[in-house]
């Protein structure tokens, strides 16, 4: 076999010096996992279908290297790590990715707790008829290790408990400060940053870059008379999380106000047609939205992403089209593509898929005509199922304007609305307030702030405005 790649899965480095391989030409790429009532964790699945995936795309067209994975034994944390790359690069079940390695590798996984999480992770549910094979016998009798010593193989031992029940538990209790998904390599974040950009036509660069998102500016007298001048749309202003959402062939990839890249396991089946396969996803599809947390009938907690705006659809960028258009394809493309699936999964090429083991729900954030506006006030934003605090107006035809766009307006209730101040001092001591005016920094002359023993130099503090008091920090 003509190696281009070996990926060690051992948590040990007892068995061969990596330099061995290198030495011929060959590429080591060590991913520790821990092999004893443990499964690999998240984010070492992540990189290792990202090594596979750039060492196959870097491979030479005709070039017939290969990548050789392995643990101690060669199946549990191999075929689990193979099971996920397939499942993320070809249209398949968790069923079917592993009988192709149990054919390929007798009798494949045959530990319990792999198979099971390998099926709640891809959101599936379990057959009866999926058994897990019995403990080899070479397993059962034999005490030594691949060195022939008669002793436990040390990384078999220690670990964390299955991801899965992990994020069960922490999502007992939900905030809208959660940390959702699992972090990925950074070159592939690097490179979905770039196709961000690109996407939305800003100069492509490399190094701390900024949430390219499209940003409200406040609502005042000088931009009061845009409502009466253009065609506008009004919606509820959530109080959740801001995100992007990129949707991939892979995964689906949440994306901060920092312009950082987690990924979540979610299924975005495309619209069905005579020229498109039952079986085929979304893939570079671009989305703008929220995150809140809605309470439900029952008075538990539930996720929901409201999408309000798509930028790219499956590699086409449509950013320039009115928002009015964009807004339709969300529904017509995105959402009702999920819902048709879900409503009929007995139907589909993967009948044991489960939407509702999903991490958040996904619908399409609902826009209203301007004369509505005082019943959205008065009567829909009490009744919503999540925090709201004010109003977006939307300009109907509009393009997907980045960073900030002065056409896009937000309105607070008066209690709710903030100011950035960041306070500062000086080479000469000499404190300076300044407020933020549109992301522009304002020195206010003549103005003092009291601290009360805290040290906020250099930091922007969230403020709010107090009638009863002249300053407030």
């Amino acid at each position: 076999m003509d190696l281009g790649m070996v990926i060690d899965l051992t948590n040990t480095t007892r068995y061969y010096p990596p330099s061995e391989w290198k030495k011929q030409g060959i590429k080591h790429v060590k991913i520790p996992c821990k092999g004893r009532d443990a499964v690999p964790d998240n984010e070492s699945v992540n990189i290792f279908v990202s090594e596979v995936k750039q060492f196959l795309s870097r491979r030479p067209r005709h070039s017939r290297k290969h990548v050789l994975v392995h643990c101690t034994h060669g199946h549990n944390r191999t075929g689990f790590m193979i099971i996920h790359f397939l499942m993320r690069t070809e249209p398949i079940s968790v069923g079917e990715a592993l009988l192709v390695f149990a054919n390929a590798r007798p009798p494949g996984i045959y530990k319990e707790d792999y198979i099971d999480s390998l099926y709640k992770f891809y959101h599936e549910e379990r057959p009866d008829t999926i058994t897990c094979p019995s403990t080899p016998e070479w397993k059962r009798s034999s005490g030594f290790d691949l060195n022939g010593e008669a002793i436990q193989d040390e990384d078999d031992f220690g670990g964390i408990e299955d991801p899965f029940h992990e994020k069960v538990m922490e999502n007992e209790v939900m905030t809208i400060d959660d940390v959702l998904g699992d972090a990925i390599p950074y070159d592939q974040q690097d490179a979905m940053k770039q196709f961000c950009l690109l996407s939305l036509k800003m100069p492509a660069s490399k190094g701390n870059l900024q949430f390219p998102g499209s940003h409200p500016v406040s609502l005042d007298r000088d931009n009061l008379q845009l409502l009466r001048q253009r065609y506008y749309y009004a919606t509820w202003k959530a109080d959740g999380t801001r995100y992007m959402m990129l949707i991939m062939c892979d995964g689906c990839y949440l994306i901060d106000r920092t312009f950082s890249f987690r990924r979540v396991q979610m299924r975005f089946p495309l619209k069905q047609s005579s020229e498109v396969p039952n079986d085929r996803t979304h893939n570079f599809t671009l989305l703008d939205g929220e995150m809140v947390i809605d309470t439900l009938p029952t008075k538990k907690l539930a996720r929901r992403y409201l999408i309000y705006d798509l930028m790219v659809l499956n590699g086409k960028p449509v950013i320039e089209l009115p928002f009015s258009e964009r807004w339709k394809l969300i529904e017509r493309e995105v959402v009702e593509p999920r819902n048709s699936e879900r409503q009929n999964i007995h139907q589909s090429r993967n009948p044991n898929y489960r939407y509702e083991m999903e991490p958040f729900r996904v619908r399409r954030k609902d826009f209203y005509l301007l004369c509505t506006v005082t019943k959205l006030l008065t009567e829909f934003i009490p009744k919503l199922s999540h925090a709201a605090d004010g109003l977006i107006f939307q300009g109907w035809d509009d393009p997907y304007v980045p960073r900030t766009h002065e056409g896009l307006l937000k309105w607070k209730y008066p209690e709710m609305n903030s100011i950035d101040f960041l306070f500062e001092v000086g080479d000469d001591n000499h404190e300076q307030l300044h407020v933020f005016d549109r992301g522009k920094k304002k020195l206010l002359e003549g103005e003092h702030v009291v601290f009360k023993g805290v040290d906020f130099m250099g930091k922007t503090m969230y403020c709010y405005y107090q009638m009863t008091k002249r300053h407030r920090g």
